[in-house]
């Protein structure tokens, strides 16, 4: 099956490492995947969306309210077409909100209304108190039950001065994991 015809959505949440996101889509863009990113308001506090939309040469969704044209809302298309939810990076307070059902941003009500053949790949990066504690392994873990796949957290130093598990996986790394969910060729 042919890359080019898989739908990739690339939720980008506010952490540090959401600048690595912007290579993630480009490397998955010369793939020959379709990207379209979605961007909390977190994450456009770190980057904005004109590299993701410039790489992608896709809108970038910002907002829950953000209409194309037709009458279906953006996030209920953007979930009916999905073949990949990609999540990176991935917050504890993202990991939450898909554990717990909550939809109050386009990311949150796209994952929510993800079609049942619909991946849902997730990369964390959090603080690795955060990581680490009782409530994110708990996520974690229904999300895991419920057929989410994750990529990391390495390790290494992090954004906040300690060294640890937190780390956003290794582009590389991500790019792959998400590329070898479809058969056949990425390249």
């Amino acid at each position: 099956m042919s890359a080019s015809l898989k739908n990739i959505v690339l939720g980008v949440t506010g952490s540090i490492a959401a600048h690595k996101a912007i290579d993630i889509a480009s490397q998955l863009t010369k793939r020959g995947f379709s990207v379209t990113a979605v961007m909390t308001d977190d994450a456009r506090r770190f980057i904005t969306a004109l590299p993701f939309k410039t790489v992608t040469r896709n809108p970038v969704v910002t907002d829950l309210y953000d209409e194309e044209e037709g009458w279906k809302p953006i996030h209920v298309r953007l979930a009916d077409e999905a073949d990949l939810l990609l999540i990176a990076p991935a917050t504890a307070n993202c990991l939450a909100k898909l554990a717990n059902g909550l939809a109050d941003d386009p990311l949150s009500c796209i994952a929510l209304a993800l079609e049942p053949r619909a991946r849902l790949l997730i990369a964390p990066a959090m603080n690795g108190k955060m990581w680490n504690h009782p409530a994110t392994k708990r996520n974690v873990a229904l999300l895991t039950e419920r057929g989410a796949l994750f990529i990391g957290p390495d390790e290494g130093m992090l954004s906040c001065g300690y060294e640890g598990v937190g780390r956003l996986a290794e582009v590389d790394r991500v790019v792959e994991a998400a590329a070898s969910i479809f058969p056949g060729p990425s390249e």
